[in-house]
């Protein structure tokens, strides 16, 4: 279990090193899910290294909720300053994903012709 573990923190430590070092704007962690994806893509028998210890992380993923949750309690009095622009923000960014998704999805049906 160690060893997997320490091979998932090195493709975050990767993630971290890559986007500060060509400036990537994207979180450090997930262009390092990124380059795990990459890798059992590329090379399967990883999976069978990382995948109990992926599955035990999986099954406590709730408890990595926590810090968000309290940085929200922490910044509450902002969001409710900003809650309209949040609120606009919100719905605005929902209407185009499923705008997007819709005519994603006649093109492809139109393209395949079903």
């Amino acid at each position: 279990m160690i060893p997997a573990l320490a091979t998932l923190l090195v493709f975050q430590l990767l993630g971290e090193a890559l986007v500060l070092a060509l400036a990537v704007p994207a979180p450090g962690p997930v262009v390092g899910l990124a380059l795990l994806l990459l890798t059992l893509v590329l090379r399967p028998s990883v999976l069978g290294a990382v995948k109990p210890t992926a599955q035990t992380l999986l099954q406590h993923l709730s408890l990595l909720f926590v810090p968000a949750g309290v940085g929200v309690m922490l910044h509450l009095q902002r969001l409710g300053d900003e809650a309209l622009a949040i609120g606009v923000a919100l719905v605005v960014s929902t209407l185009v994903g499923l705008a997007s998704a819709a005519l994603t999805m006649a093109w492809l049906m139109k393209r395949t012709g079903r």
